[in-house]
């Protein structure tokens, strides 16, 4: 009789885990109705802008290779530079946006690029130099643009981006994506911009979130996926679950074999 009730509570509690929705687990398992035909669409346009403690690579080029190449080597004399070694041989020479948002620039001298897209910044440096080098071309790089996740993922630390943007799910893939155990609804990002930090819960389960301003990540973003009541239960019985699971097995083992 106690080995058949046992049985019966199992299978009850597997018909339950069974029915379990997997809205909770499911990444954009939600459309909320609405989107196009195909499911939901969106044109969110997102560019990260430049901020303090940047380390940036400019490149002039011209079609006089003697004037760029001045401009290039004035690198070693601009205030701020930094020397950065890439593999075995090529030195990097990059220029790191101060607390007021500037870089010293050769001849050109302070140059406030801090608030500007990638973009913006190019065609500022461009302008100036336009007056030097009649076709000057101007490239410019973020070398340290990155952003950090934590929690319940299996990669936790922080991620290196290339390129100028990356997606909350591009972010989370690269942490090695969330462990079973995160609250893949109620996910936190922290921002920090002018000065300002902010703090934002997403819904990954939601595709309306490809319109959140969330969807697309900063430079210096901090991801941090919640543990679910399973894991906060787990923490707390700790080590002793087994010990207790155990003894539990042994007492109806002994239960059963008295009432045969």
């Amino acid at each position: 009789m106690m080995i058949k009730r046992g049985i019966f509570f199992l299978v009850v509690a597997f018909a339950f885990a069974s029915c379990a929705s997997s809205n909770k687990i499911v990444y954009l398992g939600n459309n909320g109705g609405s989107g196009s035909e195909n499911g939901n669409s969106a044109n969110v346009k997102f560019e990260t802008t430049l901020q303090p403690d940047d380390n940036l690579i400019i490149t002039v080029t011209s079609s006089e290779p003697t004037l760029a190449s001045d401009f290039n080597m004035l690198y070693l004399t601009a205030q701020g530079s930094q020397v950065m070694q890439v593999g075995a041989n090529t030195v990097l020479f990059s220029y790191l946006i101060d607390q007021k948002g500037e870089i010293d620039f050769p001849v050109l001298g302070k140059l406030k690029l801090a608030g500007l897209t990638r973009i913006e910044a190019e065609a500022m440096v461009r302008e100036r130099l336009v007056k030097q080098i009649a076709d000057v071309g101007v490239n410019l790089r973020v070398l340290n643009f990155k952003v950090t996740v934590q929690g319940e993922v299996n990669n936790a630390g922080p991620v290196s981006v290339i390129g100028d943007r990356i997606t909350v799910f591009e972010a989370i893939g690269m942490a090695g994506d969330m462990t079973i155990y995160g609250r893949r609804q109620d996910v936190t990002i922290i921002r920090e911009k002018d000065g300002v930090k902010t703090i934002a819960t997403v819904d990954l389960t939601d595709a309306n979130i490809i319109n959140s301003p969330y969807y697309y990540l900063a430079h210096n973003d901090v991801i941090y996926v919640k543990p679910n009541k399973t894991r906060i239960n787990s923490s707390v019985i700790g080590p002793n679950l087994t010990v207790g699971i155990s003894a539990l097995s042994l007492i109806v083992t002994i239960i059963a074999l008295s009432t045969r």
